[in-house]
């Protein structure tokens, strides 16, 4: 789970960053200031970091602050094998996506994430879930994290290493290979798999 420290942490330094953006006052505006200070020292003491790169962290975020958005395809071929890509990051397996870009829908950067990660051509058959991180059993990061996934099919390409990945391969559910845990957990593997048996089920959220 999330510890405590970091929700509190994230939700000082959205109301810095947003104060930042839209305070007028020139005194509102250095409280705000003092307030992302403040954030970054309790990160920095959280998570053992130095806090000037928590500093730094902070000081590129700018606007009204929101969670950002990640958007991941689930492609099964007709043998009901989940599409995998090795990153090269830690070495582990996840299905293929990033995040979400500015000016592109979110089928849009599913069908370039899985073009770019894997070389296949595929189509969106529907959308699976749409996933809050932090409740999901990852790590704790210093961001809060949507995560959309969609169902798909391939429609043409072929398996093509790529820059960010070091592997691809299609494997069934009892064959599910060291999982990347920062991007996908076991369990929503689990919901993976039922979504593509089961066209019933209702979109899962949260």
């Amino acid at each position: 789970m999330t510890p405590q420290w970091l929700v509190w942490t994230r939700r000082l330094q959205a109301i810095a960053q947003t104060g930042l953006q839209y305070g007028r006052d020139v005194y509102d505006k250095e409280r705000y200031q003092e307030l992302s200070d403040i954030a970054a020292e309790m990160m920095a003491h959280g998570s053992g970091m130095p806090v000037e790169p928590v500093r730094a962290l902070f000081a590129q975020e700018h606007g009204y602050a929101t969670p950002k958005v990640g958007v991941r395809a689930l492609v099964f071929d007709d043998q009901e094998r989940l599409l995998l890509v090795r990153e090269k990051a830690d070495g582990g397996w996840t299905p293929p996506g990033g995040w979400a870009d500015v000016g592109a829908t979110p089928s849009e950067v599913c069908l370039k994430e899985v073009r770019e990660e894997t070389g296949y051509e595929v189509r969106i058959t529907r959308l699976v879930a749409v996933l809050d991180r932090d409740k999901q059993g990852h790590l704790p990061i210093p961001w809060h994290i949507y995560i959309i996934f969609f169902l798909c099919e391939v429609v043409s390409g072929e398996a093509q290493i790529t820059t960010e990945t070091s592997d691809i391969g299609w494997f069934g559910r009892d064959e599910i290979p060291e999982l990347s845990l920062n991007r996908v957990q076991p369990h929503q593997i689990d919901l993976f798999f039922a979504h593509h048996r089961d066209a019933t089920l209702p979109v899962s959220f949260d």
